[in-house]
């Protein structure tokens, strides 16, 4: 554990790098210390031997390492109380009644993302309380379609589907009767299960070829239960920060903001606000993720916000906590 004169120090670094994003040297935390500039260079240089400040090659300044990040977010940084602007714009959407909780979420953590100029990123969940509404399939081509799920809740997926080999339309709509019949009011995590012992047996009595489109189906289904829905907001703002003025390092952030199944990897395990600074997410080493696991009314998900190392903790975790208050999660 570091001492007090340490410990705010640190603060003072951290703080002041989060808001200049330039290398903090003695002179500016003489006064506020009250101590010489020698004394502050050399708990400084005590800091830096331990792995809590970094020097940069640029100046004689220092900058927060990893490690100095994660002993001011569990050790010294106090969450930040909200302004009234802050909560006034959130409140906006909280009280508009017409709005499902999927836009309550995915809207406020647009105007978070406009507020913090970081990127947020919504991961939702089919909740097992998802029944099946509705099924409807629209051709494309000979070998090409379209299926529409609809949920009893509203929800809306579609998936494309590809058949192997040519199928008539009537064997299609005669299909899609045949499982709208069967599922209809079934629980979307157990559709899969309920195509496979109920309705497979059905379609083969009734339909042609009908392995070829159970097959297809199915697969659809699958994707359908197993994936989350993926919503990003703010993803150019993360490349606004000067951590991210290198080509290269831009080019690899864009590339994992596309890859869904990067993004997916954010999904949340753990109950509460956690913080994932640089190696300790998978996602990316520069960046840190802050997010948390909601659970309301059966509808189930991810709320993130992503942006560099240098981010302000305090604000960030005032907002999620917040959301997550307002959903009832």
């Amino acid at each position: 554990m570091l001492n007090n004169r340490q410990s705010e120090l640190l603060k003072l670094i951290v703080e002041d790098y989060i808001k200049t994003a330039r290398p903090v040297g003695s002179k500016a935390l003489c006064d506020i210390l009250n101590c010489s500039s020698a004394t502050i260079r050399n708990e400084m240089a005590l800091l830096e031997e331990n792995g809590y400040l970094e020097k940069t090659h640029i100046s004689s300044g220092r900058v927060p390492s990893e490690k100095g990040y994660r002993y001011y977010v569990d050790n010294i940084m106090k969450p930040k109380e909200l302004t009234g602007e802050d909560m006034l714009k959130l409140q906006t959407i909280f009280n508009n009644n017409s709005l499902m909780l999927e836009d309550y979420i995915t809207k406020s953590m647009e105007i978070i993302s406009e507020m913090t100029n970081l990127t947020a990123v919504v991961l939702g969940k089919s909740s097992k309380e998802n029944c099946v509404s509705k099924i409807e399939v629209v051709p494309i081509n000979d070998q090409s379609l379209i299926a529409i799920v609809i949920t009893d809740k509203g929800h809306v997926e579609h998936r494309n589907i590809v058949v192997s080999e040519n199928v008539s339309l009537t064997d299609v709509k005669q299909t899609v009767d045949l499982i709208n019949k069967m599922i209809i009011g079934t629980p979307i995590d157990e559709v899969s299960m309920k195509l496979e012992y109920e309705v497979k047996p059905i379609i083969a009595r009734y339909v042609k070829q009908h392995e070829v489109l159970y097959n297809a189906f199915y697969s659809a289904f699958s994707d359908f239960t197993n994936n989350s829905n993926i919503t990003l907001k703010g993803t150019k703002n993360i490349l606004m920060q000067p951590e991210f003025n290198d080509t290269e390092k831009i080019r690899q952030i864009i590339s994992k903001f596309e890859d869904r199944e990067m993004v997916s990897s954010i999904e949340s395990e753990e109950n509460g606000v956690n913080i994932y600074i640089g190696s300790e997410n998978d996602f990316d080493d520069n960046v840190t993720i802050i997010k948390a696991k909601y659970n309301s009314n059966g509808e189930e998900g991810t709320i993130a916000l992503i942006g560099p190392k240098r981010m302000e903790y305090d604000r960030v975790i005032s907002l999620l906590n917040y959301i997550m208050k307002n959903i009832g999660a």
